[in-house]
């Protein structure tokens, strides 16, 4: 049973479970796709519309079910098994899912971003993007660690960070049915603080070639007072830099108003299964298997992957419930996931990213407009986006 996921270093574990409940009916194989997005993407594209049959279960970034879908590539979750891919989901994670009211992948995991800061560098998170550009520029001026850390680079990591501006702004890129660019007001003003955070000088000059690891390693090195990142960050912080975890403190997206809702960009995988598997019944079960709610914990647990079934978020029950909990042998969601609540606050209101068969063309368009942002001109930027968009929506073609 091969299974196409992009690296994970818990999942060899769940996969070994996975294979002893399964007790011969079939064996899972992780292969391990490149961790790039795009990389991934490509391999499993080129395979799928070459008809491969090689390919079981599929690790699906949220933002592909609509093209795999409509090219025919997944099959549709029916009956029970779809009636278990669904069973306690968050609904953001759960929208990621469904194309054309069908079910098309089972969630494995979510994500969202946070706002990681040190409380001995801040105590208390700044409330608005406005007070988090004060608050930087004063700790410049004091001499500590300034810096905002998010991910500038030309690729989907800085879609995602705008797409939270723009929700956060109540804005709209698409058309509700998804078929025509909008461009409103509200990007507009998302545009703005986009611009603001990149030319107030407050940072990194390497801004316009970071991802999240570079970030992600620039603030463990005290290159920033705040970083926007995934929830690994905290995991890679318990593994790396053990000392200083008990400073690390995280909280949602910043509001453009005060007293609004924040809203970050939905992340995770949903495992779907291949068109082209010749064994579709234990494809299903085995994926089935992998995003089971003890799966999801173990990788919550061991890598820090924001589960996508609520009910883990609340299990009490340590890693191994055949021994007592103990927070360095045996923890439990309360023990090594400290961040699960703020999580689970920043999915209830969570934004998902247009939901289109063409969403990797919006996204290298978007992506190429808004490098680098220091470059920003909000009402010709939209203006651009608006045309742009308009023309990635026209081009029905998939990469072959």
């Amino acid at each position: 049973m091969n299974l196409y996921l992009s690296p994970e270093e818990s999942l060899p574990d769940v996969v070994a479970r996975c294979n002893e409940e399964a007790d011969g009916r079939y064996r899972i194989v992780y292969n391990q796709l490149p961790r790039d997005a795009d990389g991934q993407r490509e391999q499993m594209v080129r395979r799928l519309a070459a008809e491969d049959t090689g390919l079981d279960v599929l690790g699906l970034d949220v933002t592909w079910i609509p093209e795999f879908a409509e090219a025919g590539w997944i099959e549709e979750w029916t009956g029970e098994n779809r009636e278990e891919a669904v069973r306690d989901v968050l609904p953001g994670p759960l929208e990621t899912a469904i194309w054309d009211d069908k079910v098309y992948g089972a969630p494995k995991n979510t994500n969202i971003q946070l706002m990681w800061y040190d409380e001995r560098i801040t105590p208390e998170p700044p409330a608005t993007w406005s007070e988090l550009i004060e608050t930087a520029e004063r700790l410049r001026e004091e001499g500590e660690p300034y810096r905002v850390l998010f991910t500038g680079a030309q690729y989907e990591g800085l879609v995602v960070f705008f797409n939270s501006l723009v929700a956060s702004t109540g804005g709209q890129l698409l058309s509700e049915d998804g078929t025509e660019a909008v461009v409103d007001e509200g990007v507009v003003e998302a545009l703005e603080i986009l611009r603001d955070l990149a030319t107030s000088g407050i940072t990194s000059p390497s801004l316009s070639n970071q991802q999240e690891d570079e970030i992600r390693l620039a603030f463990q090195g005290g290159g920033g007072a705040f970083q926007f990142n995934w929830p690994f960050v905290y995991a890679s912080y318990a593994q790396e830099r053990p000392d200083d975890l008990e400073h690390i403190r995280w909280a949602r997206y910043p509001t453009v108003e005060e007293g609004d809702e924040s809203r970050a960009t939905a992340g995770g995988y949903n495992l779907a299964v291949s068109s082209y598997s010749e064994h579709k019944p234990e494809a299903f079960e085995a994926a089935l298997c992998l995003r089971s709610a003890e799966s999801q914990k173990y990788q919550a647990l061991l890598s820090g992957l924001p589960p996508s079934i609520e009910t883990v978020y609340d299990d009490e029950t340590p890693l191994d419930p055949d021994r007592p909990a103990d927070p360095e042998t045996n923890p439990t969601m309360a023990d090594e996931y400290p961040p699960r609540e703020t999580i689970r606050e920043a999915l209830a209101e969570a934004a998902v990213r247009p939901l289109t068969p063409v969403y990797q063309n919006l996204s290298t368009v978007t992506a190429k407009i808004l490098s680098p942002p220091s470059a920003i001109d909000p009402e010709a930027t939209a203006d651009e986006l608006r045309e742009e968009l308009d023309a990635a929506l026209q081009s029905q073609g998939v990469l072959p």
